[in-house]
């Protein structure tokens, strides 16, 4: 990392609870709970943003508009953790590539591919957003509060991924296979 961060045997307080919880759920502390060690209360609040959000999309759905926005903004570290929720959730390796190649032909349900679109689009370029964009995905079904959630799981990657970027916080050693198995289709 390029700032200095709390190491786990310094930790006190909040951030103490926090590394703990880590590695008991987790069995390591990522580093994107160590980038934000400076300040705990913002890993909490970020933490609980991104539980609102989830927690109305389904997981399929959730990580692939993650992964578009993290494509999007060319962060390792965030396609690597979200490809291998995927990957845990029933996506093949091939299948992960093939997303990571060219999602439009990836054996995508039309929807999933409008969605990854939408979140792209964001990531690249919010201020060109347009009402066609959001009537392309109501004309499959979605709905406003749907596309809200899209909306902001892009958007919160944006805030994330920028933040681990900028920062230098890399991939964890929990993603080293499917780092290599995906390493021609990462950026730097």
């Amino acid at each position: 990392m390029f700032i200095q961060t709390t190491p786990e045997a310094e930790a006190e307080g909040k951030l103490r609870e926090i590394y703990e919880a880590d590695r008991k759920s987790l069995g390591y502390v990522p580093n994107h709970a160590k980038v934000f060690s400076l300040r705990p209360q913002v890993l909490e609040a970020w933490r609980a943003f991104q539980g609102s959000i989830r927690k109305n999309l389904p997981l399929r759905r959730y990580e692939l508009v993650t992964l578009a926005a993290a494509k999007a903004l060319n962060c390792r570290y965030c396609l690597l953790a979200h490809g291998a929720i995927l990957n845990k959730n029933g996506v093949s390796v091939d299948q992960l590539r093939a997303i990571l190649t060219n999602f439009h032909d990836a054996g995508l349900e039309p929807a999933e591919v409008a969605m990854m679109e939408f979140a792209q689009k964001i990531a690249e370029s919010a201020n060109e957003m347009t009402q066609a964009d959001v009537v392309t995905l109501r004309a499959l079904g979605l709905e406003d509060g749907e596309i809200l959630d899209i909306t902001l799981t892009a958007t919160m990657r944006s805030f994330a991924s920028k933040t681990f970027d900028a920062l230098g916080a890399g991939p964890d050693a929990v993603y080293d296979e499917l780092e290599h198995q995906l390493s021609d289709l990462l950026p730097a």
